[in-house]
């Protein structure tokens, strides 16, 4: 079985900044790290890989730089690793975004499984898996927390919702995004990571290697543009503390709230008379 997972390099969140005049992220200076969400995608990928053999890929679409956090996943015994990196990517939504990865998918020939983290700390909006699968014509199913391979090249996921568990058996190639803390993503061993500086090296795949029209990709190939951003002013702490009794403490909280305007004015001592 042949896996590929899709991870993505992601800045840290607390000192993202943008530019003004495109909408997109600034990443120069701004210190990145693997999508925490897509580490529980990578240790399912390798819990079926020791269970029925074959072969596990990590794929990313990002600047030069994620070059670390691909060794960081190879540390973690992923097989391969492969960069898709040009700066005619620079400025992608996520349809552009998944256009690039499916076609290296497709480069690829003979995956069977595409398993994605739930979403990115970014951007938090989850279309990439479902996208990638649109492009590649495949079957998605997301919030997997559980796979078993079973005959006829097919496969029975598990997914979590809110209140019930959900069985669903696909036919290979397929894609799915896997439920967020689903998994306990194993520590990186210094002998995997190893092998990506001494033996296995990052790939890396300009878009002279992918050959893919210019019009779909980067800015170029995509509908979403932010037309504007607005900075919201910091909402001012004003922390109160209220010991005493629990009576004296709802009383005390509604007339807090009275005095914001949360509540229309009755009295504290009076709401809920007659009850």
């Amino acid at each position: 079985m042949h896996i590929v997972v899709g991870v993505k390099w992601v800045p840290n969140t607390q000192a993202v900044r943008f530019d003004p005049h495109t909408g997109t992220l600034i990443r120069e200076g701004v210190p990145s790290i693997v999508n925490p969400h897509d580490l529980h995608a990578v240790e399912l990928a390798l819990k079926l890989r020791e269970r029925y053999g074959g072969r596990v890929t990590a794929v990313t679409m990002a600047p030069p730089g994620a070059v670390k956090g691909l060794e960081h996943i190879i540390g973690m015994g992923v097989d391969d690793a492969v960069l898709l990196s040009d700066r005619k990517y620079a400025g992608a939504d996520t349809l552009a975004t998944s256009y690039v990865i499916a076609s290296a998918i497709k480069r690829m020939g003979d995956v069977d499984l595409i398993v994605f983290g739930q979403e990115t700390i970014d951007s938090s909006t989850a279309h990439v898996p479902a996208q990638v699968a649109s492009w590649l014509e495949a079957p998605y199913i997301y919030y997997v927390e559980e796979v078993e391979a079973i005959e006829d090249n097919r496969i029975r996921v598990r997914r979590r919702l809110e209140d019930l568990v959900e069985w669903y058996e696909l036919e290979m190639p397929a894609v799915i995004a896997v439920l967020m803390h689903s998994q306990k993503p194993r520590p990186v061993r210094l002998i995997h990571k190893l092998r990506a500086v001494l033996e296995k090296p990052v790939e890396t795949w300009s878009n002279e290697i992918l050959r893919l029209d210019e019009r779909c990709v980067g800015l170029k190939g995509s509908p979403t543009v932010v037309t504007k951003i607005t900075w919201m002013p910091e909402v001012p702490r004003k922390q109160k503390i209220f010991k005493g009794e629990p009576k004296e403490a709802v009383n005390w909280l509604i007339r807090r709230l009275e005095e914001e305007k949360i509540l229309p004015t009755c009295g504290a001592d009076k709401c809920g008379e007659g009850d």
